[in-house]
């Protein structure tokens, strides 16, 4: 096991720790030792076990509030999660439109009209011509 020297509130302590593990030993440390500055910066010189107790509780209290912090991410995110779920699982029908069929009896007398429509018009033509026609003969006269 790796002895490791750390430095908490301008006192150094050795400490024990898994292979590996060094470099978490000293982060947690340092944070440890973060807490013990403000301590020492807000309050003063105190006794070793009094400013390792007041730094640790500082900690545990941070630790605290990011919890609880995660714990409402959490529930969010498993809102969201089902939220999701349950979008994933609505099967959306497209809108039916309807478009009127025009009924075949319609058709057929529209069609009709327009026959009898372009009778009337090449007849009137005709006649149209016919005077035209006449007028010139007589005018020749």
């Amino acid at each position: 096991m790796p002895e490791v020297s750390i430095s908490i509130g301008g006192r150094q302590f050795e400490v024990s720790c898994q292979e590996g593990e060094e470099d978490y030993l000293h982060a947690a440390a340092k944070m440890l030792d973060d807490e013990a500055q403000v301590l020492s910066d807000q309050v003063g010189r105190m006794p070793e076990a009094r400013m390792l107790l007041m730094a640790g509780l500082l900690l545990a209290d941070k630790t605290a509030s990011v919890e609880d912090k995660i714990k409402e991410a959490r529930a969010e995110l498993a809102e969201r999660d089902a939220e999701l779920a349950s979008l994933r699982n609505v099967v959306v029908e497209p809108e039916r439109i309807e478009v009127p069929v025009i009924p075949q009896s319609v058709t057929d007398s529209l069609a009709e009209m327009a026959a009898r429509a372009e009778a009337l018009a090449s007849e009137i033509e005709d006649k149209a011509q016919d005077r035209a026609r006449d007028k010139a003969q007589d005018g020749a006269q």
